[in-house]
């Protein structure tokens, strides 16, 4: 998702897609772990979001 995106999302939005990237990135570990994905490059992407959304949050409501 880019960040022009998630910059016009609202508090409870991106709070709401951290925790569901965080389950992503979760279960893409998991994956990962049990060989049912060889898919690494899907963690750099799903990190990425994560610290995008962190950014917003923190400039946006602090």
């Amino acid at each position: 998702m880019k960040i022009n995106e998630l910059r016009k999302k609202t508090e409870a939005e991106l709070t709401t897609l951290l925790v569901e990237s965080r389950e992503q990135l979760r279960a893409a570990r998991f994956d990962i772990q049990l060989k049912q994905s060889k898919n690494v490059r899907e963690i750099r992407k799903i990190k990425k979001t994560i610290a995008h959304i962190l950014t917003i949050l923190k400039e946006k409501y602090e």
